[in-house]
């Protein structure tokens, strides 16, 4: 299962507070298999059949190929200078 770092979970529950998401909200994270990507953003709520990950009241939701695709990867996340936030992903070894 997908796991979050420190700063992951600091940023997210930040964003949530910034964008006014509900409590309930989180990050949404689907795979677009045809291109081949993903695609992040906030919601107010997981989809129906979204993999819930929780750590801290941060939190994400996986559509089903995300969940897939991710697997028990971890996932980061900075804010650069301009306020730009960057997720990666990394298989835990």
């Amino acid at each position: 299962m997908l796991t979050m770092t420190d700063n992951a979970v600091l940023v997210i529950r930040d964003l949530a507070t910034q964008q006014d998401v509900a409590e309930e909200g989180g990050v949404r994270i689907a795979a677009d298999t045809q291109a081949g990507s993903l695609t992040v953003e906030l919601a107010a709520q997981p989809a129906q059949g979204d993999q819930v990950v929780d750590n801290q009241g941060a939190r994400i939701f996986l559509d089903a190929d995300a969940a897939e695709l991710l697997g028990d990867a971890s996932v980061d996340a900075t804010v650069d200078d301009e306020g730009i936030v960057q997720f990666g992903f990394t298989e835990k070894q």
